[in-house]
């Protein structure tokens, strides 16, 4: 038995499958879970560890730390939704069977309960068993009253602990909910209707022309896409990756950052606003960066995140020459050299940086915490 530790406990279930089961043929429903299930597990990997499949749930839980921004949290549930639901309508769209398992698939659906509690691990043969009444009580929430009384059937329920402790209170999308729980009285919950992630997942994708492109650099960083993301999305450590002396964050949306949103870079007095015109968590972020009534214009910056067997590939591609004029496309193309090297030494910089946070992070969660089995963990 481990000491007592403190995490984001998270169950991801598939709703209404108990009733898809009943009234489907068995060997086809198994596929469709399984199916189901590898898209969850896919999805469950850093700063999410896996504690074990149940049936129609996966059970992951994330340490406190594991993250620079609670709202890294909610981009994790939302493109585990989207990723869900796409494969339904694939499996739909791709149907030519006529089969009750086949014919009935998009009746399921998607729910996610997150607390935020104590636990300790237990050695039973080669697995490890989370318990503790924080694990109880996540598991407890699943029979919850959020359909009946929101009428909402896809979403995700953050008990009032893991809402304060991600920082959620500025998000302006979770709706107050309280169950009544046995056991443990009434619970308080904020919910998130996740139907509204999946019909804004289709922004509208931005791509440079490669005529257009200053230039563009690249890195290799040991952790996984999620993980990167998150440290790139935070003011502390996209200031080392832009090299700047101190940034801040402006118009957020619903209280998170999104398109819309401005970093504001400062160098000494100088400012730079960096605002965001494509956000799609995990892969991609585009900026106009700059002032378009100053002689330089506006800066189109694309950074890009790529999972490899390592961890993730960033990239990043500075462009916006093609609607200047041509003295100014001239002088850019004689100072890239310099700027070029600087923006290396910063991208090098930010990557040293985030390395050694990311491994004093999970030093710090201790002895018990490496001897839990994690296949997701780069």
């Amino acid at each position: 038995m481990s000491s007592e530790q403190q995490a984001f406990l998270c169950v991801a279930d598939i709703t209404g499958y108990t009733g898809y089961l009943n009234a489907s043929e068995l060997e086809h429903a198994r596929g469709t879970l399984t199916d189901l299930l590898e898209v969850l597990v896919d999805h469950a990997g850093p700063p999410l560890r896996i504690s074990k499949l149940e049936g129609d749930a996966v059970f992951s839980y994330a340490f406190e730390n594991a993250f620079t921004d609670g709202r890294t949290f909610l981009d994790l549930i939302e493109s585990t939704y989207v990723a869900f639901s796409r494969a339904i309508d694939s499996m739909v769209l791709n149907n030519t069977c006529q089969c009750n398992a086949c014919a009935n698939v998009s009746s399921l659906d998607l729910k996610f309960v997150i607390h935020f509690g104590s636990f300790v691990v237990q050695k039973v043969g080669t697995y490890d068993e989370l318990l503790g009444p924080a694990v109880n009580l996540v598991h407890r929430l699943l029979k919850n009253t959020v359909a009946e009384r929101l009428d909402i059937s896809a979403y995700c329920l953050y008990t009032e602990s893991a809402w304060q402790r991600l920082g959620l209170e500025g998000v302006t999308d979770l709706v107050p909910h309280d169950e009544d729980v046995a056991d443990f009285g009434v619970i308080s919950t904020y919910v998130q209707d996740l139907a509204d992630a999946y019909l804004s997942g289709d922004e509208e994708e931005i791509i440079l022309d490669p005529s257009d492109v200053w230039f563009s650099l690249e890195a290799d960083l040991p952790m996984a896409p999620a993980v990167v993301w998150d440290y790139m999305a935070s003011p502390v450590y996209r200031n080392i990756l832009n090299a700047s002396t101190r940034q801040e964050v402006k118009d957020l949306v619903g209280g998170r950052v999104g398109v819309g949103s401005a970093y504001q870079c400062y160098h000494g007095d100088r400012l730079t606003p960096q605002r965001i015109v494509e956000w799609k968590p995990f892969s991609k972020i585009v900026t106009k960066d700059g002032f378009s009534d100053s002689w330089m214009g506006i800066t189109t910056v694309v950074y890009t995140l790529e999972e490899i067997p390592t961890g993730t590939h960033l990239s990043s591609d500075l462009g916006g020459l093609e609607n200047r004029p041509l003295w100014v496309r001239a002088i850019l193309r004689i100072v890239a050299p310099i700027f070029r090297r600087k923006q290396t030494q910063a991208l090098v910089d930010f990557v040293d940086t985030v390395t050694k946070d990311f491994e004093d992070r999970n030093t710090s969660f201790g002895k018990e915490d490496s001897e839990l089995s994690d296949p997701h963990t780069v």
